[in-house]
């Protein structure tokens, strides 16, 4: 019984106290230097402001993606016919995935339960080494035939490791 209280406390504190906290805290700063937190509020707000137009995309984005690509049809398309579509699906969506890993989990244990292949979400979660947002950076240290070498080496071991994923399961009977 306390355990699911704790998690009933846990789900009402979602982040609406935030902001009070963050004027309070400006407040509280304002009194002590008047002059520095002046600027730090206007950079803060120069920021959100050039930041606001990348929100509003990654939102609508976001929406789309959600109305168009439900559980369903994901699972359609990694399906266990989906072929080479499939393989490619995974090994694209994971170079082009971004975040954190565990918040792909539970989108990922919700595609298990749709009955998406395990080679395909093996390989998506292996070929997820690819950084594109890094990839500038590397070629700029390592060169672009090093940058490239290596970017094959990882989806040819995403593909791999999916292959023998593959074969365990055909192994098991599943």
């Amino acid at each position: 019984m306390k355990k699911n209280d704790n998690t009933q406390k846990k789900k009402k504190f979602n982040g609406r106290y935030l902001l009070p906290l963050v004027c309070f805290g400006y407040a509280l700063l304002y009194s002590y230097c008047p002059d520095k937190t002046l600027e730090a509020l206007s950079k803060s707000l120069s920021t959100m402001l050039h930041l606001l137009p990348v929100f509003l995309v990654v939102i609508m984005l976001m929406g789309i993606f959600t109305a168009l690509l439900s559980a369903e049809r994901i699972a359609k398309l990694l399906g266990n016919e989906s072929g080479l579509k499939g393989w490619g699906i995974a090994v694209f969506g994971g170079i082009l995935s971004h975040g954190s890993s565990y918040i792909w989990y539970q989108m990922l244990a919700n595609l298990r339960e749709h009955k998406v292949k395990d080679a395909l979400i093996v390989t998506f979660l292996y070929t997820r080494a690819i950084k594109l947002p890094w990839l500038p950076l590397m070629v700029s240290y390592f060169g672009y035939a090093f940058t490239i070498l290596l970017m094959f080496y990882i989806i040819i071991g995403a593909l791999f490791q999916g292959l023998i994923i593959e074969k365990i399961n055909q192994y098991r009977g599943d």
